[in-house]
C-alpha cells in the first residue's frame, strides 16, 4: 500500500505493541515522522524494545541510499528549546505570569489580558511573539520526555494560552494558528495545554460575549473603560472586521467603503501615527457609522437588498445631486425586481447571459434619466453587486 499509495491520514503518536523489523517497521514508523504543515515529527511509543531492530532496519535503509534522518536528534532539540524559551521570557520581562500555576481560575484567566497588554505595547510584539511561540512548540514537541522540557512545560503552557488568546482576536479566511499547531500540541504532555478550556476573549477582557448587538452604545462604552487598552483595540478590530466580512457578502460598496476606512485607521496605529486611546476613539467612532449605515436602510424605507442597489447607484456623488433618493430608490425597486426575474445559476459564466443583463441595466437607467456620463461605472457595480446576491435568489 505504501509503494502504491493511498489516503493515509496525518498521524501524530504510534504505539507499537507487537513485533516488527527491517522495511515493516521502517513503513510503520513512516507514518508518523512525516511533516505535514508545521507538524515537525511524530513520537512513537515503544512497548516491545524494537531498538536493535530499528538500528538494522536504518542500516539497510542507508546502504541503499536512502537520505535524511528519519529521527531527530533530541540534543539539539533541546537546545532549540531552551534558546526559544529564552526569547520568549525576555519578551515577557517585568511581566509575573507565577499565579498561572498557583492561582485560581479566576486568577489564571486574568492574566491573559494583562498578558496581551504586555505583548501588544511592543514593537511588532504580536508577531514576534507568535513566532517565537510557535517555533518553542515545536522543539518542545520533539522532547517533550526530557527533563529540561518538564522544567519549563509550565512556562510553555502560559506561554501557549497567551498566543491562542491573541490569535483569537484575527480575523480572517483562513485555519487560525491554533488550527494549524494543533498537531503540535497534542504531541506535548497533558501538563502543558489549558486543560481542555476554551480561552474566550471577551470574558478575559472582562467584557460579556456581545450578541448581534455588538456596536451598541453599552457595548462600545465598556470597551471604552477597559483597563488594557492595547487589548480593547484588538477586540474592536477583531469586532469590526468580522462585521465587515458580513457586509461583504450581502452589500458590495458599503463594505469597500468601510474597509478602506478601517484600513486607513489601523495603518496609522500600527505605524503609531496615532496613540492607543486615539484608535479606540477612532473605532468605536466607526462602530457608530457602521450602525448608522445600517439604519440608513430603514429610514429611507428599502429592504437590505434594495439599500444594497441603491448604494451601488449612489456610490458617485454626482448622480445622487442629479437624481435625489426618491428617483433612485424607484430605480433601485424595479433593478431588484427585474435583475431577479433575469438571473440564472451559471449567468455570470456565460457571457451572453452577463450581456442580456448589463442591457437591461442599462435600459432602466436610460428609462429614469440617470446621467449618461456616469452609467458605465454604474452599471459594472450594479452587475458586480447582483453576483453577490444571486447566489441567494437562484
Amino acid at each position: 500500500m505504501w509503494l502504491t499509495g493511498f489516503d493515509a491520514p496525518c498521524l501524530h503518536t504510534m504505539y507499537a505493541d507487537k513485533p516488527m523489523r527491517g522495511h515493516g517497521l521502517m513503513q510503520a514508523i513512516a507514518r508518523v515522522n512525516r511533516v505535514f504543515r508545521d507538524k515537525p515529527g511524530g513520537l512513537v511509543v515503544d512497548y516491545l524494545g524494537l531498538a536493535d531492530q530499528l538500528k538494522h532496519a536504518l542500516a539497510v535503509y542507508t546502504e541503499s541510499g536512502g537520505r535524511g534522518d528519519p529521527t531527530f536528534d533530541t540534543a539539539q532539540a533541546i537546545a532549540v528549546m531552551l534558546e526559544k524559551h529564552g526569547i520568549a521570557c525576555d519578551l515577557m520581562h517585568g511581566f509575573n505570569w507565577a499565579k498561572w500555576i498557583t492561582g485560581t481560575p479566576h486568577e489564571r484567566l486574568a492574566l491573559l489580558p494583562a498578558g496581551q497588554e504586555h505583548i501588544l505595547q511592543q514593537e511588532d510584539g504580536k508577531k514576534r511573539w507568535g513566532q517565537v511561540v510557535t517555533e518553542l512548540s515545536k522543539a518542545f514537541a520533539l522532547c517533550a520526555a526530557s527533563d529540561e522540557a518538564t522544567q519549563i512545560r509550565d512556562d510553555v503552557s502560559f506561554f501557549q494560552a497567551l498566543q491562542a488568546a491573541l490569535n483569537k482576536q484575527s480575523s480572517n479566511n483562513r485555519k487560525t494558528p491554533e488550527q494549524i499547531d494543533a498537531a503540535i500540541r497534542q504531541l506535548v504532555s497533558k501538563a502543558i495545554t489549558t486543560e481542555g478550556q476554551v480561552i474566550d476573549v471577551f470574558t478575559a477582557a472582562g467584557l460579556a460575549r456581545p450578541d448581534i448587538g455588538i456596536l451598541s452604545d453599552q457595548f462600545l462604552a465598556e470597551v471604552r473603560g477597559l483597563k488594557h487598552r492595547n487589548v480593547a483595540a484588538e477586540l474592536l478590530e477583531k469586532l469590526l472586521k468580522d462585521e465587515l466580512k458580513v457586509r461583504s457578502k450581502h452589500n458590495l460598496v458599503q463594505s469597500q467603503v468601510f474597509s478602506e476606512k478601517l484600513k486607513k485607521t489601523l495603518n496609522a496605529y500600527h505605524n503609531r501615527a496615532i496613540s492607543t486611546m486615539e484608535v479606540i476613539e477612532e473605532l468605536i467612532k466607526f462602530a457608530k457609522e457602521m450602525d448608522a449605515s445600517t439604519r440608513r436602510g430603514e429610514d429611507l424605507g428599502l429592504t437590505d437588498d434594495e439599500i444594497a442597489f441603491y448604494d451601488a447607484l449612489a456610490a458617485n456623488e454626482s448622480a445622487v445631486q442629479a437624481m435625489g433618493d426618491d428617483k433612485l430608490k424607484v430605480i433601485a425597486a424595479e433593478l431588484i425586481t427585474q435583475v431577479k426575474k433575469s438571473v440564472t445559476i451559471d449567468w455570470t459564466l456565460r457571457e451572453s447571459a452577463r450581456a442580456k443583463i448589463k442591457v437591461m441595466v442599462k435600459r432602466i437607467l436610460n428609462k429614469y434619466g440617470y446621467p449618461p456620463d456616469l452609467q458605465e461605472e454604474a452599471v459594472k457595480t450594479v452587475l458586480a453587486q447582483a453576483e453577490l446576491l444571486c447566489a441567494e435568489w437562484v
